[in-house]
């Protein structure tokens, strides 16, 4: 597959993924199947994309339960049943005696997670509660994840391994704010949310550290919209959840969701 012709549809940080993601598609067209590791939302886009230019390769993705964020997929011949084929993701539970365990969030866990070695690839959704934590990892390293984690931010913890139909998802949980901008511009509505200044916003947007919809953005002045989920790296995500409509004076009321 020739991907010349639709690199100009996608940031050139991503031209790297939109290249491996051609590969499995033409391996797939050469009866290969391939399974993934986790990707995120942006890259399962730019893979279905792909995969939508071949009339002979089908794809399907799954990260361990129906809501996942995160997922692997398995790239096939069209003429290949997907439904019944192991998609390779196991659950880990992670547990403690430890009364502060209830004070870890999901950054300590992926930090621990990380500092043993192990790829950002390799992880799908980690879901945390007061009770620990419940992550899906995929299935050729679960057993050295469950053997070697064994403290996160200084608690000892407890590992098993447990059926997917056990995982205990973590309720999405927003903090709702309402915002009154001039603009839906980017960096207008990332200062207001982080309480900075529009200047020191600028640095960070073009630096790449942006991304809307989980892809980069380097435009500042990007018109955002009802649905769209903003992150900036070292402060969190937020996503617009309603613009409400205009003030007397031309403002936008705009009503946000932080991610706790």
């Amino acid at each position: 597959m020739s991907v010349d012709n639709i690199y100009s549809h996608f940031h050139p940080d991503e031209h790297r993924f939109v290249d491996k993601a051609a590969e499995w598609v033409e391996k797939a067209e050469q009866h290969m199947v391939k399974l993934t590791d986790f990707l995120d939302p942006r890259q399962q886009f730019i893979l279905s994309s792909l995969v939508n230019r071949s009339s002979d390769v089908q794809v399907r993705f799954e990260g361990g339960h129906e809501q996942a964020e995160r997922k692997r997929a398995l790239v096939a011949p069209d003429y290949r049943v997907l439904e019944d084929e192991k998609m390779g993701i196991s659950l880990i539970a992670v547990s403690s005696l430890d009364d502060k365990l209830k004070e870890l969030d999901h950054s300590d866990y992926m930090g621990s997670i990380l500092a043993l070695g192990m790829k950002r690839e390799k992880i799908g959704d980690i879901h945390v509660s007061a009770t620990g934590c419940h992550f899906l990892v995929a299935e050729e390293v679960a057993d050295y994840m469950r053997l070697n984690l064994q403290q996160v931010h200084r608690v000892h913890v407890q590992t098993e391994l447990l059926p997917l139909d056990r995982l205990q998802a973590a309720v999405t949980k927003l903090e709702e704010v309402g915002l009154s901008v001039a603009s839906l511009r980017l960096d207008g509505i990332v200062s207001d949310v982080y309480h900075l200044s529009r200047a020191k916003i600028l640095t960070p947007i073009k630096a790449g550290r942006c991304k809307v919809n989980w892809k980069q953005e380097e435009d500042p002045s990007k018109q955002l919209k009802a649905g769209d989920v903003v992150s900036l790296q070292g402060f969190g995500r937020f996503k617009i959840l309603e613009v409400e409509g205009v003030t007397k004076k031309g403002r936008f009321r705009v009503k946000i969701g932080k991610y706790a």
